[in-house]
């Protein structure tokens, strides 16, 4: 990229290292003999990506920085100038005869490393490396075919790669680029676990072009690299189940990135850069194949998307409906397109699903592909195994088919698809304004198709509200691929001064949608459409706790340095007193939690600080370092004793993740457990949204839990919290739920409360509640905006009983506290705090209600 396209910042775009992690060579170049198993690699070579959980410098910054790989889950080392074929033997699992695949008669997991073993010893067209491991440790599978590269050839592919991503216009005047350039083809398998048939079509897909004697094969291989993801969730395959080992499903976590399996294939995109993707599902019955209908992201390019989309959708349809199975004699329906065959409810708005995150990294088409024949939940347990045989079979023939398809369309349009990619580069960097697809440039593309944004100049993310916050989403970003500057100097935008150090986002950059889909506010679609398909909003703006504006009059001069990781925040002030540290941040909750853990007696103050005694100085400035956080001088401050707060927790597997994250201890309960009989004994708060029935509670069960109510705390979420909370008759409120599909960013007020104080302006709410009719003992923590909540997503009425929407919930709570008069301190949240690891900003306020409702049941107790 030329240097006058970054002069409102002052950064050389093109000097900006790209964030993905190269990892350690796991093999030899193909006339070496095949080496011992070693770390996972990657070979494109676009520099090291630091983890953005190590935000705030310090001890685990610097670990992740200086650690060398080890074997399976490395940190760093480039691997650039290796050539194809690799030849790593992979490391072969034991065998499991628990693994759920086989009853499918399909490949377990043990099975995968020995297949591939065997490809890459008889075909130099193969190369398959392990890029990471599962949420249970499993090893996570790349198989890249393509004809061989000796290690000029993969280091020009690297630079090719590299020139589109960051000069593109340069790229763009380069006719010839396209004659030299192999075009990436991603295809991803198996990211819901008990959607299991992806994986085999893949292997089978790689077989047949790994030994394939048809020139024609030879001919694509030259020209393209195809990447193989052949398990993304190797812990759900194994365990029959759709989410990882951490209860999450992988296909709504790309803007979170909370887990590794997400991380890997994160890394594998942004690397890769493929100019298409598939991402192979099960079940629906025909064949589902995107693109998708509307409301449509609004930070794509929508015009080169849907074109090459609406094109490769055609080809694997055709390709499906061409096996010949048909509904009469094998239970197979045709083929279907939801963006031309359905009005709304399967829709690529939020960048969650792997195939909407794709285009933010040059995929110009990108696909959910669902086959057909149910095998899973019901069905895996109660069919005969022979029809469970069966309908694998032809799954397995229907996702080999859309490989095959998707290949053949790469191969047909490599130098549209690659010039498309470029172009999709160069308007971010160009800075270009969102374009408006014109109407019919598909067939069926009308005014309900439409969706635009406006981009900002930048966006300046500043420590005001918190600096670790700050920190943390800087690293978030940079570690997707989004390019950060960090001032030298004080500058002023939009009437404002923003001080030195300040983070600028110069939205001339080339994956400007992925910056803006994260950092804009986003837009209420209410009005657009009645059915969505999954969340409809989310902000790391406006949830991860940071201070983010946009710049949106004349774009800003600004000397800045290009980021590759945050600048440490953490800080011990000097002097011989106690510290106090202020719980706004999800990192200050580690950090407390981990002071209390190595048994530094703490206190709990009313305005939510935790106070350090002068005597664990050394400590505090240890967890400092380790989370980025900053302590104060605690002058006179009081506080009632905090010993660390043991949960139970009745939650869903992202609030379970969640809380362990936080650094509580945390023991699962529900229904079933609290019948068998459990100890209460070592617990402080019980947290309830998810499993849990106290009308469903034995005699004994419901005797030893009230028993508990007299001396524990208890935190309730949601609708299962909300029930509990009355059948067991703790606060005086009447729950009103919202409509069950209602989510998005909304506008709160909060109070002084032990909860509310300190909180942000803004919460997420998914399937709302609030509470009125509110008791003597109840106390407002948190209020929906009186003048309207929501920000963004998709929250309407009943449409029979027009109850439910944000208009009822105007000026309501939203999160109330309270004592029983039993003695338990009682938390209750409309709002969903956690949900889905995501909206980190929030965090802190389930940590107060924690610190609270313990220290408030304890202080009653201890009293005369």
């Amino acid at each position: 990229m030329h240097m006058e396209a970054a002069v409102r910042l002052s950064i050389p775009l093109a000097s900006i290292a790209v964030s993905a992690v190269l990892l350690a060579p796991a093999g030899t170049a193909a006339a070496e003999p095949p080496a011992p198993p070693q770390p996972a690699v990657r070979d494109f070579g676009n520099g090291p990506e630091r983890h953005e959980e190590a935000a705030g410098g310090g001890e685990q910054a610097q670990a992740l920085r200086t650690a060398p790989p080890t074997t399976g889950d490395p940190s760093g080392g480039p691997s650039r100038d290796l050539g194809y074929p690799r030849r790593t033997r992979l490391p072969e699992p034991p065998e499991n005869p628990a693994d759920a695949s086989i009853k499918l008669g399909l490949v377990p997991y043990h099975g995968i490393a020995p297949k591939l073993n065997e490809l890459q010893r008889r075909s130099d067209r193969v190369s398959a490396e392990i890029i990471g491991r599962s949420a249970q440790g499993r090893d996570l599978y790349l198989v890249t075919v393509t004809a061989p590269e000796s290690r000029a050839e993969a280091r020009e592919q690297a630079r090719l790669r590299e020139r589109i991503a960051n000069d593109p216009a340069a790229a763009a005047r380069d006719r010839k680029l396209a004659a030299r350039y192999k075009a990436p083809l991603y295809v991803n398998a198996n990211i819901h676990g008990n959607e299991w048939e992806g994986t085999d079509a893949a292997l089978r897909t790689i077989e047949e072009l790994a030994t394939s004697a048809d020139p024609k094969v030879a001919a694509l291989l030259a020209r393209t690299r195809v990447y193989f993801n052949v398990t993304a969730n190797p812990d759900g395959r194994v365990n029959g189940v759709r989410p990882n080992g951490d209860g999450f499903d992988l296909n709504r976590d790309f803007v979170t990135a909370s887990q590794p399996e997400v991380r890997a294939m994160r890394r594998l995109m942004i690397d890769a850069q493929p100019v298409t993707m598939i991402d192979l599902h099960g079940y629906v019955n025909g064949t589902l194949i995107e693109p998708t209908t509307p409301p449509h992201g609004a930070n794509y390019e929508y015009d080169l998307f849907i074109r090459n989309a609406y094109a490769n959708g055609l080809g694997m349809e055709a390709a499906v409906n061409g096996l010949g199975y048909t509904a009469e004699k094998d239970g197979v329906h045709p083929a279907q397109i939801p963006f031309r065959d359905s009005a709304e409810g399967w829709d690529d708005w939020p960048p969650i699903f792997t195939p909407q995150y794709a285009p933010f990294h040059g995929a110009v088409a990108s696909h959910t592909v669902e086959i057909p024949l149910r095998v899973n939940n019901a069905d895996y347990a109660n069919l005969p195994v022979e029809e469970l045989r069966r309908r694998s079979a032809i799954n397995t023939d229907v996702a080999a088919a859309a490989i095959r398809a998707s290949y053949a369309f790469v191969e047909a349009r490599h130098d549209a698809l690659i010039a498309d990619q470029i172009e999709v580069f160069r308007r971010g960097a160009a800075g270009e304004p969102s374009r408006s697809v014109p109407l019919g440039i598909v067939p069926g593309f009308g005014p309900e198709d439409v969706y635009t944004t406006t981009f900002p100049h930048a966006y300046v993310i500043t420590g005001e509200r918190s600096a670790t916050a700050a920190a943390r989403l800087v690293d978030h970003l940079v570690a997707n691929d989004v390019r950060v500057g960090r001032a030298r100097h004080a500058f002023r935008a939009d009437g404002r001064t923003y001080p030195a150090g300040s983070y600028v986002v110069d939205m001339r950059q080339p994956k400007r949608g992925l910056a803006n889909v994260m950092l804009e506010p986003g837009a209420d679609i209410s009005p657009r459409v009645d059915a969505m398909y999954d969340i409809s909003g989310w902000s790391h703006a406006l949830l991860w706790g940071a201070s983010v504006e946009p710049v949106t009059g004349s774009a800003p001069r600004v000397a800045a340095e290009p980021v590759k990781a945050a600048v440490p925040t953490g800080s011990v002030p000097r002097g011989t007193g106690p510290l106090a540290l202020k719980v706004g941040d999800a990192k200050e909750v580690r950090a407390v939690n981990d002071l209390l853990a190595q048994g530094v007696a703490l206190t709990w103050t009313d305005d939510g600080r935790a106070i350090v005694p002068a005597s664990a100085r050394r400590a505090a400035g240890t967890v400092s370092d380790r989370y980025g956080v900053a302590f104060t001088p605690a002058g006179g401050a009081t506080g009632r004793p905090l010993a660390p707060v043991r949960l139970a927790a009745a939650v869903a597997a992202d609030e379970l993740f969640t809380l362990r994250e936080l650094g509580f201890p945390v023991t699962p309960v529900s229904t079933a457990v609290l019948n068998a009989g459990f100890d209460w004994s070592a617990t402080d708060v019980l947290v309830v949204s998810s499993g849990l029935s106290y009308t469903a509670l034995n005699p004994d069960a419901r005797a030893a839990l009230d028993a508990f109510l007299t001396t524990g705390g208890v935190i309730t979420r949601g609708g299962t919290g909300a029930a509990f909370n009355a059948a067991a008759g703790l606060l005086t409120v009447t729950a009103v739920a919202g409509r069950s599909d209602a989510n998005g960013v909304v506008r709160v007020a909060s109070s002084a409360g032990p909860v509310g104080a300190g909180s942000p302006e803004h919460s997420f709410v998914y399937s709302p509640r609030w509470f009125t009719g509110l008791g003597p003992e109840v106390r407002v923590e948190q209020s929906y905006a009186a003048d309207g909540p929501l920000v963004a997503g998709h929250w309407r009425a009943d449409p029979r009983t027009g109850a439910g929407g944000p208009e009822q919930a105007r000026g309501q709570a939203a999160v109330v506290s309270g004592r029983d008069e039993r003695g338990a301190a009682v938390v209750m949240f409309g709002t969903e705090p956690m949900f889905r690891n995501h909206p980190k900003g929030l965090f802190p306020q389930v940590a107060r209600a924690a610190y609270w409702t313990a220290t408030a049941t304890a202080a009653t107790a201890a009293a005369p």
